[in-house]
């Protein structure tokens, strides 16, 4: 009797330990599984809040992504406090950056978001998880945690964690951090659905561009605010983290506005670069001829009066850099502000007030800001152009690396105290 007992409950024992162990799979297994998940992937749709680090003060977006197989893909980022809206779609016209209330189109010819990784898509994650042999994996409650690479362009952005929900595989979390284990982003899905019933217009251009608040995208509803002021609202442009991206990507802007705009994008880089050469060694660049009429000083242009320009500067510095001076300007017969810095890199900001952005065509490389796409352009001499609550931003430089000046960029948050 004793013997039949210990039997039954060495059985009970062992199904006990078996019980305790379902719902929960080593690294290897998850792995395969999510590869599989990936490849049968038809759709999803998530929202949630992304946050980033790169300034003094943290700045919050709210994100709502959605993918339908092959290659769509549409991306909103919101600031509610700034009221900034973002679009990204890419469909089978191209890769676009869309403005919906200031009528602005940015149109790319790429292949993004394949050769940028991107923290709030699905097939990013997994993908930096299948390709890091070395990923770290733990079980934290209702999630399995990776700890892996971070496969951003990006050079400044080494690890990222991300927390995958034991039940679908669906992302719960993400945090991506620097060389000194520190984080600079992060994003917290609150919803995140696979095999979402997408309707067509979601990766319309035109239908989007039909709504500046369009929080439902199943629906896209347009907005009768859509025709409001190119004064009362931000304006978002190309942007990427690309120090390796050698490839000739075009953005081209559909103005939808005024058709005779002149603006010279071509004319403009010009400008940025003879004030940078002379960031260094000259007290002001308005001295070079060729940019008397593009760049100017503010008291000695006309045509600005009554507008309100707010200037803004960036919170980091490189290592060796300092500030040289502050001077303000017009630049393309718009109000701005210049600074420039000097040290073991060269280089100046622009920040112009456009009436307009009738750019018809730029050659460049997309850049990942985080919070909007912005353009990486030059060869020996670069620049990075980005618009972001109204405001155009230009960093131009021969010496100042590319993730360098995508963390310049990513800082410029606060207004100059004078």
């Amino acid at each position: 009797m004793r013997r039949r007992i210990s039997f039954i409950a060495a059985i009970l024992l062992c199904a006990t330990a078996v019980l305790a162990g379902c719902g929960t799979k080593d690294a290897n297994s998850v792995v395969k599984d999510l590869d599989q998940t990936v490849n049968k992937m038809e759709s999803y749709h998530g929202t949630g809040t992304m946050t980033l680090h790169t300034g003094q003060q943290p700045l919050e977006y709210q994100v709502d992504v959605s993918y339908q197989k092959p290659q769509y893909y549409r991306i909103e980022l919101t600031n509610a406090k700034k009221d900034i809206t973002q679009i990204v779609l890419r469909n089978d016209e191209g890769v676009f950056v869309l403005t919906p209330r200031l009528n602005k189109v940015f149109r790319f010819q790429s292949d993004w978001p394949a050769n940028q990784g991107q923290v709030y898509l699905y097939q990013t994650l997994v993908s930096s998880i299948l390709l890091d042999n070395s990923r770290q994996f733990a079980v934290d409650k209702d999630n399995y945690v990776f700890d892996v690479m971070a496969n951003y362009q990006n050079g400044s952005l080494a690890r990222q964690k991300i927390w995958l929900n034991k039940s679908d595989y669906a992302p719960s979390k993400v945090e991506v951090s620097d060389t000194n284990a520190a984080v600079m982003v992060e994003v917290e899905f609150n919803k995140f659905e696979f095999g979402s019933k997408l309707d067509k217009s979601v990766f319309d251009t035109q239908r989007n561009m039909e709504s500046s608040t369009s929080n439902q995208p199943t629906t896209a509803q347009p907005d009768n605010e859509s025709n409001a002021s190119a004064n009362d609202e931000p304006v978002l442009t190309p942007e990427a983290n690309s120090p390796q991206n050698t490839g000739d990507n075009q953005a081209e802007e559909t103005p939808t506005t005024d058709d005779n705009a002149n603006a010279n994008p071509d004319n403009a880089e010009d400008t940025a670069t003879n004030a940078d050469n002379t960031g260094a060694n000259s007290e002001t660049s308005t001295q070079d001829e060729n940019a008397d009429d593009a760049l100017a000083p503010a008291a000695e242009s006309g045509g600005t009066e009554g507008q309100i320009f707010t200037a803004m500067e960036p919170s980091y510095l490189p290592e060796g850099v300092s500030e040289m001076d502050q001077q303000e300007i017009v630049f393309g017969g718009n109000p701005g502000f210049m600074i420039r810095y000097t040290g073991d890199y060269d280089y100046t900001l622009i920040e112009t007030q456009p009436r307009d952005q009738a750019v018809s065509m730029m050659k460049g490389d997309m850049v990942d800001l985080g919070f909007t796409l912005g353009q990486m352009s030059g060869d020996e001499q670069k620049t990075l152009t980005w618009t972001y609550n109204g405001i155009e931003y230009r960093i131009t430089s021969a010496t100042l690396p590319d993730y360098e000046m995508v963390k310049v960029a990513q800082s410029v948050q606060g207004e100059i105290s004078k």
